[in-house]
This record gives C-alpha cells, sequence and structure tokens, in this order.
C-alpha cells in the first residue's frame, strides 16, 4: 500500500479549508483518510498552516510521499528541513541549532518582505497624489516652436 500526504478539501463552496491527511494513494481526494496529520486554510491572510510534526515525521519515515502542495507547506514550517537532516544522521542538538539558524532566515525575509510592500504602498499613494494634482514635476513649460505658414 502507498502512503501519500495530501490534502482533503473541506468547507463550502468558494470558502475552501483543507486537511493535510495521511491516505492511500489509490483511493479518492476526499475519500477515507488512514490519519490526520493538520490542516491548510487559505482563505485567511495570511494562510494558516497547522501541522502536527510528530505525526507528519513518522509517516515520512514510513516512506509516505507528500503531494505538491503539502511538500511546501511541509517545508514552510520546517518539517522537511527537520527530517532531511534526520535522514542525513545529525544529532538532535545539531538538528535543533540548524533549525534555529532556518527559523532566523525566515524572519529576515519576513521583515524584508513587509518593508517593500511599505515602500511599494508609498509610491503608489505618491503617484495617485501626483496624477490627482496634475503637475508636472520637470519644471518646464513646453512651448510650440513650430512656426505656421502664412
Amino acid at each position: 500500500m502507498a502512503v501519500k500526504l495530501r490534502l482533503k478539501r473541506m468547507g463550502k463552496k468558494k470558502q475552501p479549508f483543507y486537511r493535510i491527511v495521511a491516505i492511500d494513494s489509490r483511493t479518492s481526494r476526499d475519500g477515507k483518510y488512514i490519519e490526520k496529520v493538520g490542516h491548510y486554510d487559505p482563505m485567511r491572510n495570511p494562510a494558516e498552516i497547522q501541522v502536527n510534526e510528530e505525526k507528519a515525521l513518522y509517516w515520512l519515515k514510513q516512506g509516505a510521499i507528500p503531494s505538491d502542495t503539502v511538500k511546501s507547506l511541509l517545508s514552510t514550517e520546517g518539517i522537511l528541513l527537520k527530517f532531511d537532516l534526520m535522514k542525513k544522521g545529525f544529532e538532535q542538538d545539531k538538528i535543533d541549532e540548524e533549525l534555529k539558524k532556518w527559523e532566523l532566515l525566515q524572519l529576515e525575509q519576513k521583515k524584508r518582505k513587509e518593508a517593500e510592500e511599505i515602500q511599494k504602498r508609498s509610491s503608489i499613494s505618491e503617484e495617485k497624489e501626483e496624477a490627482k494634482t496634475g503637475e508636472d514635476h520637470s519644471g518646464e513649460e513646453t512651448e510650440n516652436t513650430e512656426t505656421m505658414p502664412e
């Protein structure tokens, strides 16, 4: 039996909510699953991802293959990094140290992204103000230098 970690769609029409589940690869998307590993709510801003790390690592150790989307969700949470370090045979102290470095990098990226968004918003608001006033900031008026024939 080939086990996969994939999403099971829940929620209402046009309001998706997904469970991350361990499921037999031959069953349908919303079929019976073996175990719930977590959930993913893309409708929230930012998207809510909650994964039981112990269950996810257990199924990865058992050979479960994550789908592309679940793989990206697990890597967002740092679980795939931890699994890869465990596979390589690192000790728990080294794994914890690497995860702390990774978390710091994630925080730096988040701060950089927020700063870029703030800068983008301010430049957009400045452009809107310029468009409203209709002023040309070059300080020169264009004159018609062509002569008309008489």
